[in-house]
C-alpha cells in the first residue's frame, strides 16, 4: 500500500484493480476447455492468452525494477517465471498472485515526484516517463482481459460487465 503518495497510490489503485478482475475472469476459465479457440484466423487458445496475461503482468515488475534497479535486484528472479506459454487458470493465479506482491513491493519505492521520471527502454533509448510506460503496461494488461472476458462469452460462460469491472458503489 502507498501512503502518502497520492497519484501513486491512484496509478496502483487502477492496476490492483485490473489485476484483481484479471485473476477474476482467470477463475472463470473451465480447465477442460484450455485448447479453446475462437473461430477466427489466428487467434490464440485460451490457456495461451493466460499465458500472455502473465507476460503483462510481468511488464509493470519490469518497469519497477528498471527504476530501483538495486533495491528491486530481487525483481531478476522473476524472469524465469514462464509467460506467454500455454497454462492452466490454477498456475496463472499463483503466478499472478506473486507478480501483484511485487508490484505492491516496486510501488512502495516510488513517490509521487518519480512517476516524471524518464526510463530508458529497448524502444526509447533516451527515456520515457514512468508514468507513461505504467499506463502503457496498463493499456495491455486491459486489452488482454478483455480478450479473456471476450473468449469467456463466446465459450457461453456466463460473464457480464460485473466480471469485467470494479464498481466504484459496490
Amino acid at each position: 500500500m502507498v501512503t502518502g503518495q497520492p497519484l501513486c497510490a491512484a496509478v496502483l489503485g487502477k492496476i490492483d484493480e485490473q489485476l484483481e478482475r484479471t485473476a477474476h475472469l482467470m477463475g472463470r476459465v473451465p480447465p477442460e476447455r484450455l485448447d479453446w479457440t475462437p473461430p477466427a484466423a489466428g487467434s490464440w487458445p485460451i490457456a495461451v492468452v493466460l499465458g500472455h496475461l502473465l507476460e503483462c503482468a510481468a511488464g509493470f515488475c519490469a518497469v519497477l525494477a528498471a527504476v530501483e534497479p538495486e533495491r528491486l535486484a530481487h525483481f531478476r528472479r522473476l524472469r524465469e517465471l514462464p509467460v506467454n506459454e500455454a497454462c492452466a487458470p490454477a498456475v496463472a493465479l499463483v503466478q499472478l498472485a506473486t507478480y501483484r506482491e511485487h508490484i505492491d513491493e516496486g510501488f512502495g519505492a516510488l513517490d509521487d515526484t518519480r512517476l516524471a521520471e524518464l526510463v530508458a527502454t529497448v524502444f526509447v533509448k533516451q527515456g520515457e516517463p514512468l508514468l507513461t510506460l505504467l499506463l502503457g503496461n496498463l493499456e495491455h494488461l486491459i486489452n488482454h482481459k478483455h480478450q479473456l472476458y471476450t473468449y469467456l462469452k463466446l465459450m457461453g460462460v456466463d460473464v457480464d460487465t460485473r466480471d469485467l469491472y470494479r464498481f466504484r458503489g459496490d
